[in-house]
């Protein structure tokens, strides 16, 4: 399955890139298996997507769960929680 990523903010800086697209596994379902799959890059991959840190994440530019199926086409983002005063 083919899907688009797009990184902001922090996400975008560490990882330098703003956006990839990526052929999936078939084993890769939803969106909390996109961020498992793309943490086990290693290296910057893993530390900005590793699952103790607090990460927001969208499917087809709509806030979502981790357990959001994803589907062929589909646009998943990557970013930081915002705060503000």
């Amino acid at each position: 399955m083919n899907i688009r990523l797009r990184f902001f903010a922090s996400v975008r800086e560490k990882l330098g890139m703003s956006e990839q697209t990526v052929v999936l596994p078939a084993e890769v379902l939803t969106v909390g298996d996109v961020r498992t799959w793309l943490a086990a890059r290693g290296d910057a991959w893993a530390e900005v997507l590793a699952p103790e840190r607090a990460l927001r994440m969208a499917y087809n530019q709509q806030m979502c769960e981790p357990d959001t199926r994803i589907r062929e086409g589909a646009e998943v983002a990557f970013f930081p929680p915002v705060t503000g005063g």
